[in-house]
């Protein structure tokens, strides 16, 4: 057993022994694997320290990055801000210039609000019962009549009226005194007034019988007031285009029929002698004007030139010319038109006027062989030319003016044209239909050339012309009656005008009157 004992001792020494060699021929392995393993360990802690200062310095760098796109993103920003800085200060800069721009027009306009405000304030000192309602009537007393009439007719003067005032001034201001004595029912006062303003007419056309100007003021006024005695008259033709306020203010007790025919009566004889006062202002320039004046050398489509004052010697005519005639013309029109002429009255005066100067010119052609000639019956053309277009400037076309030149312009129109053939004879007579037989004898006979190219009428050419119009049945008289007067024509025109909005001028000096 101890044996046994012994042996297992010994098997277990050797196995030890045996475990101990292997041990140790493992050993070296061991520290070279342990060196190995610390070496490897100390490589991983290197690593992980350099993880660590790369994890640092990535996290650097991101940081860096970050701060740069941020810095990009802000210069952007601030590009932007700066650019809508820039604009919103020019809009700024413009908005202050429109604000300024406001402000000046704004104090403009206060200082216009102050000035019309004081103006208004003066008005109405002057003007002491504004806010009174008037009903168009002038209160007078019967012992004013004289004062009216001598204030508002015989004294007034036709240039102190026209400025700034109603055309027919002075004639309103007289119908709304008829009113009144209307208004009264008082039929001795409307008679007697009524009475003294025709005389008082009357009287100052008579007095002043060569003054165009007062003439034409007096025609005008006269007219006016026959149309508020036939607009207020209450009859119902007269009242077709008043306001409903004109018709309260007509005539509400009397009858004033009679009086407007004296006074129609009273207003043609006034027309009349207007157009012997234009006509005896005109008619010295006419054959002068219209037939002697030469202005064919400077015609080039321009008005006639060469006006020159004229020489207190009578027989010193030549220095009219078509201009002076011109000139006159537009003087009349623009005193008919100031002193408020009704514009149908007006054509109708100038058509008398252009009838005249037709008339005297034809006349004064059959009288002079020397005025016979194709160049003369050119100057003539071109005259009348000038005439038409002074019509049309003055839009006058429908006066009928240019057809009393018609007689006048076939004449011219016969001295230019070819007069030998039987188509030429043919031609006369179809053309020139406003000249009697007389006439276009009379001027073919006295048809005298100028120059060798022109030929004189030969005697059978003017009878074959009389043959041919041997079937007409027109006047024998040669010379046309230049005193002949188209009947005139008062045309009805109501007054636009509110009687209850006319005042009284200071410079009337009918202080004495009031408004109703």
């Amino acid at each position: 057993q101890v044996s046994e004992l012994e042996n297992q001792k010994l098997d277990l020494e050797n196995r030890l022994q045996e475990q101990t060699v292997k041990l140790k021929g493992k050993v070296p392995a061991c520290q070279s694997f342990l060196s190995i393993f610390r070496s490897n360990e100390a490589q991983n802690e290197v690593s992980i320290k350099e993880k660590e200062r790369l994890k640092v310095n990535t996290q650097e760098i991101e940081g860096l990055s970050n701060g740069l796109v941020q810095d990009e993103t802000q210069d952007e920003v601030q590009s932007k801000i700066k650019q809508e800085t820039t604009r919103l200060t020019v809009e700024n800069m413009d908005l202050e210039e429109k604000l300024d721009m406001k402000d000046r027009i704004i104090k403009k306009l206060e200082d216009q609000i102050k000035t019309l405000t004081k103006t208004i304030e003066k008005a109405e000192a002057h003007v002491p019962n504004s806010s009174k309602e008037y009903i168009g009537m002038i209160e007078y007393k019967k012992e004013d009549e004289e004062r009216i009439i001598q204030n508002l007719i015989l004294d007034l003067k036709p240039r102190g009226v026209v400025v700034n005032m109603i055309p027919g001034i002075p004639a309103h201001i007289l119908f709304m005194c008829v009113r009144y004595a209307d208004y009264l029912n008082d039929a001795d006062m409307l008679k007697s007034f009524m009475n003294v303003t025709i005389d008082g007419i009357k009287q100052v056309v008579k007095e002043h019988s060569e003054d165009f100007e007062m003439m034409s003021f007096w025609l005008s006024n006269t007219y006016y007031f026959l149309n508020c005695l036939k607009q207020y008259s209450g009859e119902e033709e007269f009242m077709k285009c008043n306001t409903p306020r004109q018709n309260e203010n007509c005539l509400k007790h009397f009858d004033l029929s009679e009086y407007r025919q004296i006074l129609s009566d009273l207003a043609i004889r006034i027309y009349y002698q207007f157009i012997v006062v234009m006509e005896n202002s005109i008619q010295p320039m006419i054959v002068p004007g219209m037939l002697e004046y030469e202005s064919l050398q400077g015609i080039s489509g321009l008005k006639p030139t060469g006006f020159r004052k004229r020489s207190s010697s009578i027989d010193n005519t030549d220095t009219y010319t078509m201009t002076s005639i011109l000139q006159q013309l537009s003087y009349f029109y623009s005193t008919m038109c100031q002193n408020g002429l009704d514009s149908e009255l007006l054509k109708q005066a100038v058509k008398q006027l252009f009838f005249l100067i037709g008339a005297i010119t034809l006349n004064s052609l059959f009288l002079r062989k020397d005025m016979c000639s194709c160049r003369k019956g050119m100057q003539i053309r071109c005259n009348i030319s000038y005439l038409e277009e002074w019509l049309k400037d003055k839009n006058l076309q429908s006066s009928n003016a240019k057809e009393t030149l018609e007689p006048l312009s076939q004449a011219a129109w016969l001295l230019q044209v070819k007069k030998i053939t039987d188509d030429d004879a043919k031609e006369i007579c179809e053309h020139c239909t406003s000249l009697s037989t007389v006439q276009i004898v009379k001027i073919l006979n006295s048809y005298t050339p100028i120059d060798d190219f022109e030929k004189r009428v030969t005697p059978s050419f003017v009878r074959k012309v009389q043959a041919m119009l041997n079937n007409r049945e027109d006047a024998p008289q040669l010379m046309l009656d230049t005193k002949y007067l188209f009947q005139v024509m008062f045309p009805f025109t109501p007054s636009p005008h509110a009687l209850e909005l006319i005042q009284v001028p200071s410079s009337f000096k009918l202080g004495f009157l009031t408004r109703v």
